[in-house]
Protein backbone atom coordinates (compact mmCIF):
# COMPACT_ATOMS: atom_id res chain seq x y z
CA UNK A 1 0.00 0.00 0.00
CA UNK A 2 1.23 3.17 -1.29
CA UNK A 3 0.17 6.46 1.54
CA UNK A 4 0.49 9.85 0.89
CA UNK A 5 1.42 12.56 3.56
CA UNK A 6 0.12 15.81 2.68
CA UNK A 7 -0.58 19.00 4.70
CA UNK A 8 2.89 19.23 5.30
CA UNK A 9 4.06 22.79 6.85
CA UNK A 10 7.32 22.47 6.67
CA UNK A 11 9.56 19.58 5.60
CA UNK A 12 13.08 19.29 6.72
CA UNK A 13 14.73 16.59 4.28
CA UNK A 14 18.38 17.02 4.93
CA UNK A 15 18.82 16.24 1.00
CA UNK A 16 20.75 18.97 -0.57
CA UNK A 17 19.20 18.98 -3.48
CA UNK A 18 15.72 19.59 -1.58
CA UNK A 19 16.38 21.40 1.04
CA UNK A 20 13.54 22.67 3.02
CA UNK A 21 10.35 22.64 1.81
CA UNK A 22 7.23 24.23 2.48
CA UNK A 23 3.40 22.79 1.77
CA UNK A 24 4.98 19.59 1.23
CA UNK A 25 4.27 15.83 0.92
CA UNK A 26 5.57 12.64 0.80
CA UNK A 27 4.89 9.48 -1.25
CA UNK A 28 5.25 6.28 1.04
CA UNK A 29 6.08 2.71 -0.78
CA UNK A 30 6.96 -0.69 1.25
CA UNK A 31 8.31 1.59 4.00
CA UNK A 32 10.32 3.91 1.73
CA UNK A 33 10.35 6.93 0.56
CA UNK A 34 9.06 7.25 -3.31
CA UNK A 35 8.45 10.67 -3.90
CA UNK A 36 8.60 13.70 -2.15
CA UNK A 37 8.06 17.30 -3.26
CA UNK A 38 5.50 20.05 -2.97
CA UNK A 39 2.27 19.39 -2.28
CA UNK A 40 0.17 20.34 -5.33
CA UNK A 41 2.50 18.17 -7.50
CA UNK A 42 2.19 14.83 -5.64
CA UNK A 43 1.42 11.59 -7.30
CA UNK A 44 -1.91 9.54 -6.01
CA UNK A 45 -1.91 7.02 -3.26
CA UNK A 46 -4.06 4.41 -1.81
CA UNK A 47 -4.15 6.40 1.38
CA UNK A 48 -3.80 9.81 2.24
CA UNK A 49 -2.88 11.18 5.73
CA UNK A 50 -3.57 14.93 6.22
CA UNK A 51 -0.87 16.45 8.89
CA UNK A 52 -2.61 19.82 9.23
CA UNK A 53 0.62 22.05 8.46
CA UNK A 54 2.55 21.02 10.69
CA UNK A 55 6.16 20.07 10.34
CA UNK A 56 8.49 17.28 9.41
CA UNK A 57 11.63 16.14 9.80
CA UNK A 58 13.99 13.01 9.77
CA UNK A 59 13.12 10.71 12.55
CA UNK A 60 15.49 11.16 15.05
CA UNK A 61 18.73 8.60 14.85
CA UNK A 62 19.85 7.80 18.65
CA UNK A 63 23.48 6.49 17.98
CA UNK A 64 24.56 5.88 21.28
CA UNK A 65 22.45 4.17 23.92
CA UNK A 66 22.68 1.59 27.08
CA UNK A 67 19.22 0.40 27.43
CA UNK A 68 19.98 -3.35 28.22
CA UNK A 69 19.50 -2.89 32.24
CA UNK A 70 17.85 -3.38 35.04
CA UNK A 71 17.90 -1.58 38.58
CA UNK A 72 17.99 2.15 39.57
CA UNK A 73 20.28 4.47 40.33
CA UNK A 74 18.60 7.60 41.14
CA UNK A 75 20.12 7.45 44.37
CA UNK A 76 23.34 8.09 42.72
CA UNK A 77 22.32 11.00 40.56
CA UNK A 78 20.89 12.76 44.11
CA UNK A 79 24.45 11.69 45.37
CA UNK A 80 25.88 13.93 41.89
CA UNK A 81 23.50 16.86 42.60
CA UNK A 82 24.82 16.94 46.33
CA UNK A 83 28.42 17.73 44.79
CA UNK A 84 30.09 13.67 44.74
CA UNK A 85 32.11 13.34 41.56
CA UNK A 86 31.24 11.05 38.78
CA UNK A 87 34.41 8.51 37.88
CA UNK A 88 32.32 5.64 36.31
CA UNK A 89 32.30 3.24 39.66
CA UNK A 90 28.26 2.99 39.75
CA UNK A 91 28.49 0.93 36.84
CA UNK A 92 29.06 -2.18 39.18
CA UNK A 93 25.75 -1.55 40.67
CA UNK A 94 23.87 -1.97 37.24
CA UNK A 95 25.77 -5.09 36.77
CA UNK A 96 24.85 -6.46 39.87
CA UNK A 97 20.77 -5.74 38.98
CA UNK A 98 20.99 -7.08 35.17
CA UNK A 99 22.82 -9.90 35.96
CA UNK A 100 20.39 -11.28 38.90
CA UNK A 101 17.10 -9.94 36.15
CA UNK A 102 15.58 -13.00 34.01
CA UNK A 103 15.48 -13.05 30.06
CA UNK A 104 11.91 -11.63 29.84
CA UNK A 105 12.70 -8.95 32.74
CA UNK A 106 15.54 -7.53 30.69
CA UNK A 107 12.94 -8.30 27.10
CA UNK A 108 10.44 -6.34 28.46
CA UNK A 109 12.64 -3.55 29.87
CA UNK A 110 14.33 -2.85 26.53
CA UNK A 111 10.65 -2.56 24.70
CA UNK A 112 8.91 -0.04 27.18
CA UNK A 113 12.41 2.17 26.47
CA UNK A 114 12.01 1.59 22.45
CA UNK A 115 8.88 2.24 22.80
CA UNK A 116 9.70 5.43 24.62
CA UNK A 117 11.92 6.82 22.19
CA UNK A 118 9.66 6.04 19.67
CA UNK A 119 7.22 7.97 21.19
CA UNK A 120 9.22 11.06 21.46
CA UNK A 121 10.23 10.89 17.35
CA UNK A 122 13.54 8.23 17.30
CA UNK A 123 13.10 6.07 15.01
CA UNK A 124 16.74 4.74 14.31
CA UNK A 125 18.52 3.47 18.13
CA UNK A 126 22.04 2.03 18.50
CA UNK A 127 22.04 -0.56 21.70
CA UNK A 128 24.99 -1.36 23.55
CA UNK A 129 25.72 -4.50 25.97
CA UNK A 130 28.15 -3.38 28.85
CA UNK A 131 25.88 -4.15 31.59
CA UNK A 132 27.01 -8.51 32.02
CA UNK A 133 30.47 -8.36 31.75
CA UNK A 134 30.20 -12.06 31.38
CA UNK A 135 30.68 -14.30 28.55
CA UNK A 136 27.04 -15.25 28.86
CA UNK A 137 25.34 -11.98 29.96
CA UNK A 138 27.51 -9.70 27.09
CA UNK A 139 25.89 -12.04 24.90
CA UNK A 140 22.43 -12.21 26.38
CA UNK A 141 22.57 -8.70 26.09
CA UNK A 142 23.36 -8.63 22.47
CA UNK A 143 20.35 -11.51 21.58
CA UNK A 144 17.84 -9.01 23.29
CA UNK A 145 18.86 -5.68 21.71
CA UNK A 146 19.01 -7.60 18.41
CA UNK A 147 15.63 -8.11 18.15
CA UNK A 148 14.74 -4.68 18.38
CA UNK A 149 17.34 -2.75 16.41
CA UNK A 150 20.62 -4.01 13.69
CA UNK A 151 22.69 -1.65 15.32
CA UNK A 152 24.45 -3.74 18.09
CA UNK A 153 27.58 -2.89 19.81
CA UNK A 154 29.56 -5.52 21.87
CA UNK A 155 30.90 -3.22 25.00
CA UNK A 156 32.15 -5.83 27.04
CA UNK A 157 35.10 -3.53 27.73
CA UNK A 158 32.62 -1.12 29.38
CA UNK A 159 34.60 -1.12 33.00
CA UNK A 160 37.29 -3.66 35.12
CA UNK A 161 34.50 -5.22 37.29
CA UNK A 162 35.62 -5.36 41.02
CA UNK A 163 38.05 -7.29 42.06
CA UNK A 164 38.81 -9.22 38.72
CA UNK A 165 42.69 -8.82 37.14
CA UNK A 166 42.63 -6.08 34.71
CA UNK A 167 45.36 -8.21 32.14
CA UNK A 168 43.14 -11.02 32.66
CA UNK A 169 39.75 -9.58 32.45
CA UNK A 170 41.10 -7.59 28.80
CA UNK A 171 42.33 -11.11 27.82
CA UNK A 172 38.56 -12.59 28.34
CA UNK A 173 37.02 -9.56 26.77
CA UNK A 174 39.37 -10.21 23.20
CA UNK A 175 38.79 -13.80 23.58
CA UNK A 176 35.98 -16.07 24.73
CA UNK A 177 33.37 -13.03 25.46
CA UNK A 178 34.40 -11.63 21.55
CA UNK A 179 34.04 -14.96 20.07
CA UNK A 180 30.45 -15.14 21.66
CA UNK A 181 29.55 -11.86 21.09
CA UNK A 182 30.14 -11.34 18.19
CA UNK A 183 27.72 -13.01 15.97
CA UNK A 184 25.18 -11.06 17.87
CA UNK A 185 26.95 -7.34 16.59
CA UNK A 186 27.76 -5.38 14.10
CA UNK A 187 30.12 -2.72 16.15
CA UNK A 188 32.20 -3.21 19.08
CA UNK A 189 33.22 -0.35 21.67
CA UNK A 190 35.37 0.09 24.56
CA UNK A 191 35.67 3.21 27.56
CA UNK A 192 38.90 4.46 26.96
CA UNK A 193 39.16 6.71 29.75
CA UNK A 194 42.82 6.91 31.52
CA UNK A 195 40.88 9.49 34.30
CA UNK A 196 38.50 6.83 35.61
CA UNK A 197 40.04 3.75 37.74
CA UNK A 198 37.70 1.37 36.54
CA UNK A 199 37.77 2.11 32.81
CA UNK A 200 40.53 1.30 30.35
CA UNK A 201 43.98 3.07 29.03
CA UNK A 202 45.14 3.61 25.26
CA UNK A 203 46.81 -0.03 25.10
CA UNK A 204 44.10 -1.49 26.41
CA UNK A 205 41.61 0.09 24.11
CA UNK A 206 43.81 -0.55 21.48
CA UNK A 207 44.23 -4.35 21.89
CA UNK A 208 40.11 -4.73 22.08
CA UNK A 209 39.46 -2.55 19.06
CA UNK A 210 41.74 -4.15 16.96
CA UNK A 211 40.26 -8.34 18.32
CA UNK A 212 37.23 -6.39 17.24
CA UNK A 213 38.41 -5.70 13.91
CA UNK A 214 39.97 -8.87 13.20
CA UNK A 215 36.29 -10.34 14.02
CA UNK A 216 34.79 -8.43 11.46
CA UNK A 217 33.18 -5.81 14.19
CA UNK A 218 33.42 -2.26 13.33
CA UNK A 219 34.67 0.18 15.65
CA UNK A 220 33.35 3.10 18.33
CA UNK A 221 35.15 4.45 20.89
CA UNK A 222 33.70 5.77 24.12
CA UNK A 223 36.74 8.77 24.43
CA UNK A 224 37.57 12.34 26.33
CA UNK A 225 34.91 12.34 28.65
CA UNK A 226 36.36 13.06 31.82
CA UNK A 227 39.49 14.27 30.59
CA UNK A 228 41.75 14.73 28.12
CA UNK A 229 43.21 11.00 26.65
CA UNK A 230 43.93 9.02 23.77
CA UNK A 231 40.21 8.14 22.73
CA UNK A 232 40.04 10.46 20.15
CA UNK A 233 43.74 9.65 18.53
CA UNK A 234 43.17 6.33 18.69
CA UNK A 235 39.69 6.08 17.06
CA UNK A 236 41.30 7.94 13.81
CA UNK A 237 43.87 6.17 13.77
CA UNK A 238 42.07 3.16 13.79
CA UNK A 239 39.34 4.29 11.40
CA UNK A 240 36.54 4.06 13.64
CA UNK A 241 32.98 5.11 13.07
CA UNK A 242 32.71 7.62 15.60
CA UNK A 243 34.48 9.10 19.22
CA UNK A 244 32.11 9.53 21.50
CA UNK A 245 31.60 12.11 24.42
CA UNK A 246 34.84 14.66 23.05
CA UNK A 247 34.18 16.72 26.20
CA UNK A 248 37.70 17.24 26.51
CA UNK A 249 39.59 18.30 23.72
CA UNK A 250 42.72 19.31 22.86
CA UNK A 251 43.60 21.44 19.25
CA UNK A 252 45.67 18.24 17.95
CA UNK A 253 42.60 16.39 18.61
CA UNK A 254 39.91 18.64 16.64
CA UNK A 255 42.77 18.74 13.65
CA UNK A 256 42.43 14.60 13.70
CA UNK A 257 38.85 14.72 13.76
CA UNK A 258 38.34 17.50 11.01
CA UNK A 259 41.02 15.49 9.37
CA UNK A 260 39.80 12.00 9.52
CA UNK A 261 36.44 10.18 8.88
CA UNK A 262 35.53 9.55 12.58
CA UNK A 263 32.11 11.28 13.79
CA UNK A 264 32.55 13.32 16.38
CA UNK A 265 29.18 12.01 18.66
CA UNK A 266 28.22 14.92 21.57
CA UNK A 267 26.13 13.55 24.43
CA UNK A 268 24.75 16.48 26.28
CA UNK A 269 22.15 14.63 28.50
CA UNK A 270 25.49 13.46 30.71
CA UNK A 271 26.84 16.64 31.11
CA UNK A 272 23.29 17.83 32.04
CA UNK A 273 23.33 15.03 34.75
CA UNK A 274 26.34 15.09 35.97
CA UNK A 275 26.71 18.56 36.28
CA UNK A 276 30.14 18.35 34.00
CA UNK A 277 31.20 21.05 31.44
CA UNK A 278 29.28 21.07 28.05
CA UNK A 279 31.73 19.91 24.97
CA UNK A 280 32.30 23.16 22.52
CA UNK A 281 30.23 21.46 19.70
CA UNK A 282 30.89 25.42 17.88
CA UNK A 283 34.79 24.56 18.32
CA UNK A 284 34.45 21.25 16.07
CA UNK A 285 31.69 22.54 13.49
CA UNK A 286 33.94 25.74 12.77
CA UNK A 287 36.91 23.22 12.23
CA UNK A 288 34.72 21.28 10.04
CA UNK A 289 34.08 18.28 11.89
CA UNK A 290 31.15 16.04 11.48
CA UNK A 291 29.39 16.17 14.10
CA UNK A 292 26.22 13.97 15.98
CA UNK A 293 24.22 14.01 18.75
CA UNK A 294 22.70 11.21 20.95
CA UNK A 295 20.97 10.62 24.52
CA UNK A 296 23.92 7.88 25.85
CA UNK A 297 20.58 6.40 27.48
CA UNK A 298 21.58 4.56 30.57
CA UNK A 299 20.80 4.19 34.23
CA UNK A 300 23.57 5.90 35.80
CA UNK A 301 24.56 9.12 33.73
CA UNK A 302 21.67 10.00 31.75
CA UNK A 303 18.67 8.39 31.77
CA UNK A 304 16.68 10.39 29.34
CA UNK A 305 15.48 9.03 26.37
CA UNK A 306 14.46 12.02 24.27
CA UNK A 307 16.62 13.53 21.37
CA UNK A 308 14.50 16.90 21.82
CA UNK A 309 15.80 17.49 24.66
CA UNK A 310 18.89 16.67 23.25
CA UNK A 311 18.64 18.87 20.36
CA UNK A 312 17.92 21.55 22.88
CA UNK A 313 20.71 21.36 25.02
CA UNK A 314 23.32 21.62 21.81
CA UNK A 315 21.86 24.83 21.33
CA UNK A 316 21.29 26.55 24.66
CA UNK A 317 24.74 25.14 26.24
CA UNK A 318 27.08 23.52 23.47
CA UNK A 319 26.75 26.62 20.62
CA UNK A 320 24.93 25.00 17.75
CA UNK A 321 22.18 26.46 15.83
CA UNK A 322 18.47 24.49 15.72
CA UNK A 323 19.31 24.10 11.94
CA UNK A 324 22.79 22.15 13.19
CA UNK A 325 21.32 20.64 15.73
CA UNK A 326 18.61 19.06 14.44
CA UNK A 327 21.55 17.88 11.30
CA UNK A 328 23.16 16.20 13.83
CA UNK A 329 20.72 14.33 15.47
CA UNK A 330 19.78 12.97 12.27
CA UNK A 331 22.43 13.06 9.41
CA UNK A 332 25.17 13.67 11.56
CA UNK A 333 24.25 10.69 13.59
CA UNK A 334 23.38 8.57 10.74
CA UNK A 335 27.24 8.87 9.45
CA UNK A 336 28.04 7.63 13.46
CA UNK A 337 26.32 4.42 11.80
CA UNK A 338 27.74 4.73 8.57
CA UNK A 339 24.01 4.31 6.91
CA UNK A 340 22.94 6.45 4.28
CA UNK A 341 19.39 5.34 4.12
CA UNK A 342 18.21 7.31 7.38
CA UNK A 343 18.56 10.77 8.72
CA UNK A 344 17.03 12.28 5.24
CA UNK A 345 13.95 12.12 3.29
CA UNK A 346 14.80 11.93 0.14
CA UNK A 347 13.64 8.60 -2.21
CA UNK A 348 15.08 5.48 -1.78
CA UNK A 349 15.59 6.17 2.42
CA UNK A 350 13.63 4.46 4.84
CA UNK A 351 10.59 6.32 5.51
CA UNK A 352 11.02 7.20 9.13
CA UNK A 353 9.14 10.53 9.46
CA UNK A 354 8.87 12.48 12.86
CA UNK A 355 6.04 14.74 12.72
CA UNK A 356 6.39 17.79 15.19
CA UNK A 357 3.21 19.37 16.67
CA UNK A 358 4.49 22.51 15.50
CA UNK A 359 5.19 25.07 12.31
CA UNK A 360 8.59 24.28 12.53
CA UNK A 361 11.31 22.30 13.56
CA UNK A 362 13.31 25.46 15.29
CA UNK A 363 10.31 24.53 18.00
CA UNK A 364 12.74 21.32 18.87
CA UNK A 365 14.99 23.94 20.50
CA UNK A 366 12.42 26.60 21.26
CA UNK A 367 9.92 24.67 23.39
CA UNK A 368 12.67 22.01 25.68
CA UNK A 369 10.73 19.74 27.80
CA UNK A 370 7.28 19.57 25.90
CA UNK A 371 6.27 16.53 24.02
CA UNK A 372 5.54 18.05 20.22
CA UNK A 373 7.61 14.96 18.68
CA UNK A 374 6.72 11.92 17.33
CA UNK A 375 7.64 9.11 14.66
CA UNK A 376 4.68 8.65 12.24
CA UNK A 377 3.28 5.19 12.23
CA UNK A 378 2.23 4.68 8.82
CA UNK A 379 1.13 0.93 9.62
CA UNK A 380 0.22 0.33 13.33
CA UNK A 381 0.19 -2.94 12.94
CA UNK A 382 3.82 -2.99 12.61
CA UNK A 383 6.45 -3.44 14.98
CA UNK A 384 9.30 -1.47 13.49
CA UNK A 385 13.16 -2.36 13.94
CA UNK A 386 14.82 0.78 14.83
Amino acid sequence: MSHLVAGIGELTTHDPARGTLQEAAVVVEDGRVAWVGPERDAPAADRRIDLGGRAVVPGFVDSHAHLVFAGDRSAEFAARMAGERYDGGGIAATVGATRAATDDDLRAALATRVTEMRAQGTTTVEIKSGYGLTVAGEERALRLAGELTPETTFLGAHVVPSGTDRRAYVDLVIGPMLAACAPHARWIDVFCEPHSPHAFDGDEAAAVLTAGRAAGLELRVHGNQLGPGPGVALAVELGAASVDHCTHLTDVDVDALAGGDTVATLLPGVEFSTRSPYPDARRLLDAGVTVALATDCNPGTCYSSSMPLMIALAVREMGMTPDEALWAATAGAARALRRTDIGVITPGARADLTVLDAPSHRHLAYRPGVPIAQALELDPARIAAM
